[in-house]
């Protein structure tokens, strides 16, 4: 019997439209109504997970930004595992230096120097979860989600990493430039306390190598008294494997790639065929 269902969000829980289906809505009300602990685990920030959460009438503990912070379903931070600043600094001096854009997330919400940039990341991760989309229509939709304030324009980083107030979790980077990107990547593996991951073909997650989702799960069974024989997880792309190696039951999506296909234990129908709920189903 499984006690805890962990799942990504984009590519995963919602559709290519961003959408959580009402037959994925129905599935985790009836694992939630059987006692099952119900958790998101996303890349996104807590302010852009609970909005699609609150549009689709759900409530659920959330792992933001791939474990970075994890918040009760009040939205109470039960734990944060940030970037110290110096070691941030040092990562955005090599994105910087490879030529590479990106975004900063925070406990206060994800910010961007470029806008233009920030629809064009938003864009990628959604295109790469669902190719068959129409882009431009994922771009005036992520151009509505950028105008709802859930991603913040700021001049300067460094207003960031110099306020105290602000912690940091993540930086999000982004480039067409596979070589750029790469060469990136490669700078950044000289830092151990970081892990780098990626939720699209043309970006790296880089947050503290403690602030990963398997990790973040882990430690939330525990806190419930779940063992990880009793969790199982869901997704599709690489900064879903940390989970996939520690939960019971790994599932990857249909629309996920081979690799990611061929680490899990079993394979439920892709994002706009309602997987998760599919998924859940089988176990209940």
């Amino acid at each position: 019997m499984f006690k805890c269902i962990a799942s990504d969000m984009d590519g995963t829980l919602l559709n290519s439209t961003q959408k959580i289906s009402t037959e994925n809505k129905e599935a985790i009300l009836k694992a939630q109504a059987q006692g099952i602990e119900f958790v998101v685990a996303t890349g996104r920030s807590y302010q852009e997970a609970i909005y699609v959460l609150a549009e689709a009438g759900l409530s659920c503990p959330i792992i933001c930004v791939n474990g970075a912070e994890v918040r009760s379903e009040q939205g109470e931070v039960l734990s944060a595992t940030p970037i110290s600043k110096q070691m941030a600094r040092a990562a955005a001096l090599k994105l910087s230096e490879n030529d590479v854009y990106y975004e900063v997330y925070t406990d206060k919400g994800a910010y961007t120097v470029d806008m233009d940039k920030a629809i064009s990341t938003l864009v990628d991760i959604v295109v790469s979860a669902n190719p068959e989309v129409n882009v431009q229509e994922v771009r005036i939709a992520a151009e509505a989600r950028l105008s709802d304030g859930l991603v913040h324009k700021i001049d300067d980083y460094e207003a960031l990493f110099a306020n105290e107030n602000y912690q940091i979790y993540k930086l999000l980077a982004f480039s067409f430039d596979a070589d750029r990107l790469a060469a990136a990547n490669r700078a950044l593996t000289e830092f151990e306390e970081l892990a780098v991951s990626a939720s699209g073909h043309e970006n790296l997650e880089i947050t503290n190598k403690q602030a990963q989702k398997g990790i973040a799960l882990e430690s939330f069974a525990n806190a419930k008294g779940i063992s990880l024989a009793e969790t199982m997880a869901i997704g599709d792309n690489y900064n879903d494997v940390s989970m996939f190696e520690k939960a019971g039951r790994s599932v990857a999506m249909g629309n996920a790639n081979y690799e990611i296909k061929s680490l899990c234990d079993h394979i439920t129908d892709t994002n706009n065929e309602n997987g998760v709920a599919k998924a859940i189903l089988e176990v209940l």
